[in-house]
């Protein structure tokens, strides 16, 4: 009789709740009974009836009270059943009964009974335990079923049911609307905040938006629905709705359908609106900016915080500190928004702004045009252009030479159509490379009229327009050249000479000794005034085949003038850009190089014919011997590179230490501590490349201790071009310097050093520099392990 207490007591219980008929008894069950009556029916999951019931019987005795009460009580104690049992058929088979409960619509009915609220009970507790269950079920699920998990219980297809089941509550809260029934949407908003704050708005409003958007184009019942939906999400949690929706949305005039006003009657979704999405975030695509943009100018009441905008967006863009500490992503991010803006205003708006526009155009572009990095130099060009020619100053505007590229193009394409075109039409009139083939055909056929006639012949005639009749002789002499240099104003007798004189040099050694000081002091102030083709690179080429052949007294000439007086940054620039090339070239291999006497350096790069060397064809079978033979053993197949010298390791002190002599003497035309950072930031980099060549060399020791006592005064510049190079100096000294060197000479410093490098490469601004500070990290650590592990291994022998 004890055995079947239990049986009885369950029947009994199944029975009321079966044969409640009167909705206040049907009402006080569900309120005062259901939960516990769930409950108990869990706890005695494994009572012998209820394993004596047939499959239909279980359906509807017992997996019917689950799916047919209240849904919200219902899911609540399947998930406590969830997390309490363990792996076994009774967790299987609560499993299968919350499969069915969120495949049969109870989401959507636990929902809807929300909006109606007819809930039986609205305390705040159990409504922050209901939204927590809902949010949490794939992580419940998924902590009790591991790789069993069932597909519904994946993230992905749950939160696009829930989607689904909350367009369905909506839809139903619409038409109750129309027949005059009051609802509640504050449930159905604090669960849209809080899947969006778990990081779920992806797929929500994936299948949200697109819906929302065609059902509030034509019906005002529904746009005064999404209205009162966004109004009622917590401010918590505002923030992570309206980014997810932005994104989710086409265009800005559904996200305007979807939240109305909002951003005048809540102030936590004017904030995120008008501020963090436009100046704080910056990893948005181009169109969340058009469609917020759009979207505040699209309604009169919204304008006025367009113009706050503009604004903010000026200030910011103009604000020479932020061109130096903020990411150059953000930069590039603000001025798109500052563009879509401008476009946006009218031009009683724009006569408002113009004054302001104005001093944000000329101080962001002088901020911008005196950064050392290249892409911020071109985007304050190209907004300074678009912003000129949106004010139509006076029928001026300003116009810049540069390089076109994505960036730049995306940036000019912001603006009006018009103007978009007209500029890709001006780029195509202006570009050389596209009228110059225009103006040879057209030569082409002018000069030669009978062409047709001759298209049967054998040989096609060389195109003889562009070229110069050559009447004067090529210098023969190094001398020649350098009094043409210096007296000459014969512009062919001047490009004669420089097309010649690298050769000469690298050819008759000891005449270039003679006059390598003399020649070099010319070339240096030699000016393209002929405006010669190529005249920097010939310049350049030869200054380097000075410095290669005579190397200390031009080095010593170079490094001296790089500090003197009366040099603009174009020639301290170049002198810097020489020494590298040169020092580049004397750390090749001796055995690789030809002799300076026999040549040009072109030269030095041909292949010999193979009949010159008698066992070439030997080599020629061993070569393909090895290719085609595979091999079973691991290791090394072909011996290590021997240790051959190079010039470049005797005279590495005299292009490194002179340049650390003067760096902090200001001029009155040259500080390299204070603004002229072009420099000190390739200064540092040819440094650090000095002390890379260096490596085995004698002296890169005491080099890399000079090198880093140099840049870690300049550590923490603003500037990142010099920040970058003071990190290549640092991986520059780790990979070149001995690694006992590095524990013996820099013990005390490499505490601070490591230190230092890990806090740029946490919080630096600037991606390059992040890089490269953990690529020194990796540098230092391989270094000092390699080092104590020779030290175990030499007291392990001795």
């Amino acid at each position: 009789m004890d055995s079947l207490a239990p049986h009885t007591e369950v029947r009994v219980a199944v029975a009321q709740a079966r044969e409640q008929k009167h909705p206040n008894q049907r009402a006080e069950f569900s309120r005062a009974h259901f939960t516990r009556t769930l409950q108990f029916l869990i706890s005695n999951i494994q009572a012998d009836w209820l394993l004596g019931l047939s499959a239909a019987q279980r359906t509807d005795l017992w997996d019917g009270l689950f799916l047919r009460g209240p849904p919200e009580q219902a899911l609540l104690v399947l998930m406590e059943g969830i997390s309490e049992l363990r792996a076994s058929t009774s967790l299987d088979l609560l499993i299968s009964i919350t499969e069915r409960f969120l495949l049969g619509g109870r989401l959507a009915a636990l929902l809807w009974s929300s909006c109606l609220q007819t809930a039986p009970s609205d305390s705040p507790q159990l409504r922050e335990t209901l939204l927590a269950r809902i949010v949490a079920l794939p992580d419940l699920t998924a902590n009790r079923l591991h790789l069993k998990n069932k597909p519904c219980f994946c993230p992905q297809q749950y939160f696009t049911l829930l989607a689904s089941e909350m367009l369905t509550a909506l839809e139903r809260t619409c038409q109750a609307l129309k027949d005059g029934t009051d609802c509640s949407l504050i449930f159905v908003a604090q669960t849209l905040g809080k899947v969006c704050v778990q990081g779920h708005s992806g797929p929500v409003f994936a299948v949200m938006a697109p819906r929302l958007s065609v059902c509030t184009r034509s019906d005002m019942v529904w746009q005064r629905v999404c209205w009162k939906l966004l109004q009622n999400v917590p401010q918590r949690w505002m923030e992570s709705v309206l980014t997810g929706l932005v994104q989710a949305v086409r265009g800005p005039e559904a996200f305007g359908r979807i939240i109305g006003n909002l951003v005048l009657t809540n102030k936590k979704a004017q904030y995120v609106v008008t501020h963090k999405l436009l100046l704080l975030q910056y990893k948005y695509e181009t169109q969340v900016l058009r469609t917020v943009l759009g979207y505040l100018a699209a309604d009169r009441e919204r304008r006025p915080l367009l113009l706050q905008v503009l604004r903010a967006l000026s200030q910011a863009w103009a604000n020479p500190s932020a061109v130096k500490h903020t990411p150059l992503e953000q930069q590039l991010y603000v001025s798109k928004a500052l563009l879509l803006s401008v476009n946006l205003l009218r031009d009683a708006e724009l006569q408002e702004l113009r004054s302001e526009l104005l001093q944000c155009m000329l101080g962001g572009m002088q901020s911008h045009l005196d950064s050392s990095v290249v892409r911020i130099r071109h985007m304050g060009m190209v907004v300074g252009e678009c912003l000129s020619a949106r004010m139509d100053l006076n029928n001026t505007k300003l116009k810049f030479e540069y390089d076109q590229d994505e960036e730049t193009l995306e940036l000019l394409s912001l603006m009006t159509p018009s103007l978009e075109r007209s500029q890709r039409r001006s780029l195509r009139t202006e570009s050389p490379l596209l009228k110059r083939p225009n103006a040879s055909s057209q030569n082409k056929s002018k000069s030669d009229p009978g062409s047709d006639l001759d298209s049967d012949d054998e040989f096609s005639p060389y195109d003889m327009s562009a070229d110069q009749e050559m009447t004067k002789e090529s210098p023969r002499y190094l001398r020649d050249c350098l009094e043409t240099l210096i007296s000459s104003e014969d512009s062919v007798r001047v490009e004669l000479s420089l097309r010649v004189a690298e050769g000469l040099v690298r050819k008759n050694v000891f005449a270039a000794r003679e006059i390598s000081v003399q020649l070099t002091k010319v070339l240096l102030h030699t000016e393209d005034k002929y405006s010669i083709r190529g005249f920097l690179s010939l310049r350049q080429t030869t200054m380097v085949a000075l410095t290669v052949t005579d190397c200390i007294p031009v080095t010593q000439y170079l490094t001296t003038e790089f500090y003197s007086m009366n040099y603009g940054l174009r020639q301290r620039l170049d002198i810097l850009e020489v020494l590298a090339l040169a020092a580049q070239e004397l750390s090749k291999p001796i055995s690789e190089e030809r002799s300076p006497s026999v040549g040009v350096s072109s030269c030095t790069d041909l292949t010999p014919y193979p009949g010159d060397n008698p066992v070439h064809w030997r080599q020629v079978v061993e070569r393909r011997i090895q290719k085609k033979t595979k091999r079973l053993t691991k290791g090394a197949t072909q011996p290590p590179a021997k240790a051959t010298p190079n010039r470049y390791a005797p005279v590495a002190g005299h292009f490194f230490f002179p340049l650390l002599s003067n760096y902090d003497k200001p001029q009155v035309t040259f500080d390299l501590l204070g603004g002229d950072h072009l420099v000190l930031g390739r200064l540092i980099h040819t440094l650090g490349l000095f002390m890379h060549l260096a490596v085995n060399a004698p002296v890169a020791a005491q080099m890399g201790r000079a090198l880093l006592d140099f840049v870690w005064a300049v550590r923490y510049h603003v500037d990142q071009m010099v920040r970058r190079g003071v990190l290549f100096a640092v991986c520059s000294v780790f990979l070149s310097m001995p690694s006992q060197n590095l524990l013996v000479d820099l013990n005390e410093q490499l505490f601070e050093t490591r230190t230092w490098l890990a806090d740029v490469a946490e919080g630096d601004p600037d991606e390059d520099c992040r890089n490269l500070a953990i690529q020194s990290l990796v540098l230092l650590d391989k270094s000092l392990k390699k080092q104590l592990q020779d030290q175990q291994a030499l007291g392990m022998e001795t």
